[in-house]
């Protein structure tokens, strides 16, 4: 009789049974979620009831009223540029950039920026209504970074903005910006004034003076636009950010309405910028790294200008050798380092203003009253 063989036995490793176990629980698992998913009884439903609003808080009753008044008055600017196509004599408008602006006055003139348009071979502006325009230059001036245009619409598709001042700003003011900023019209972004009197580095490369800081959220499309206070009127146009990242972190900055103010209508009448003038000639840059000064090292005064009546020296050299001058520290209370900046003091006012110069005179600070002149 033979032996009976044996069935042989499967042996589990322990490895295998964790495995067999995360398969039954995951099995079992599914089946009820799957059936929490696939459940088909049903029972009946209606829209939550909705609770009263109430009436809207005050400021917020503020912030539409103003929204809704002035954003008539801001427009959209898109510039292009002619390219020439590959192998051919015919020209393709290529898109440049986009900004925003505001209406100066019924006859068409519109504000922005002189960046917004650099470089640009035509621009067009869209209003409110959605109607798009195409814009002619009126003039420019980079060195304020301002420019005008103008185009044909109605008097009534182009509302004017309300102009104010800066000169009374205080920091902690609410201010309300709007624009375009990456192209969404009509966006409304609102803040406080952070600080006054900042002197930046323009997108030009020009400096510029007395600008408006603000956290109001300013981002690229936004450049052009009105800074506006809470009563609706102008006090700034948007000009710059302050980031790392190209977008907003709350570090903005607004050309005071004073500057525009000053700037636009002699853009509208001659197409440029020409303040008035004190009478001096500036001395080379060497002559005031040698002197040890930042200010407006004076080498020649202009006979029978204000700057001579008023007495102001120029440069000269001592019996001894060295080099003696009037140095202009600030215009009218603002500190310069060169003409540009002086220009940039003087735009805002007319001839036969009368400014004070503070003056370094060897170790002597002086003011004295000096009355502009046209150039």
């Amino acid at each position: 009789m033979e032996p009976r063989q044996r069935t042989p036995l499967v042996t589990c490793t322990p490895v295998a049974l964790v495995l067999v176990l995360l398969v039954l629980v995951s099995i079992l698992a599914w089946d009820r979620i799957g059936g929490a998913f696939t459940r088909s009884t049903h029972v009946d439903a209606d829209p939550r009831p909705i609770a009263a609003r109430g009436d809207l808080a005050a400021d917020e009753r503020a912030t539409i009223e103003l929204f809704e008044r002035c954003s008539p008055s801001v427009v959209h600017i898109t510039t292009t540029r002619l390219a020439r196509r590959s192998f051919s004599f015919s020209a393709l408008e290529m898109p440049v950039g986009t900004g925003s602006g505001y209406v100066w006055d019924e006859r068409g003139y519109v504000v922005t920026n002189a960046h917004v348009i650099a470089d640009a071979s035509k621009a067009y502006v869209t209003l409110t209504d959605n109607s798009e325009w195409s814009a002619s230059l009126v003039g420019a001036a980079p060195e304020y970074d301002i420019a005008v245009l103008q185009i044909d619409a109605t008097r009534a598709q182009m509302p004017p903005i309300l102009v104010g001042t800066s000169k009374d700003l205080r920091v902690g003011q609410k201010v309300f910006a709007i624009g375009n900023p990456f192209g969404l019209d009509h966006t409304l972004t609102t803040g406080i004034i952070s600080a006054l009197g900042r002197d930046i580095l323009g997108a030009n490369r020009v400096q510029l003076k007395g600008m408006i800081q603000t956290d109001a959220a300013i981002n690229p499309g936004n450049s052009g636009g009105p800074l506006l206070d809470s009563a609706g009127r102008l006090i700034g146009m948007n000009t710059a950010i302050y980031t790392e990242t190209g977008s907003n972190v709350g570090i903005g900055f607004a050309l005071p309405v004073d500057v525009v103010n000053a700037v636009v209508p002699q853009l509208i009448r001659n197409g440029r910028v020409v303040p008035p003038i004190i009478g001096v000639r500036e001395a080379p840059d060497q002559v005031k790294r040698m002197l040890g000064v930042d200010g407006v090292v004076i080498a020649s005064v202009e006979p029978g200008s204000g700057a001579d009546k008023a007495g102001v020296r120029s440069l000269e050299q001592e019996e001894d050798g060295s080099i003696a001058a009037d140095v202009i520290l600030s215009v009218a209370g603002e500190k310069v380092s060169n003409l540009t900046d002086v220009r940039q003091v003087l735009v805002k006012y007319r001839p036969g203003d009368a400014v004070d110069l503070e003056l370094l005179r060897g170790k002597e600070k002086k003011t004295v009253s000096v009355v502009l002149q046209g150039r």
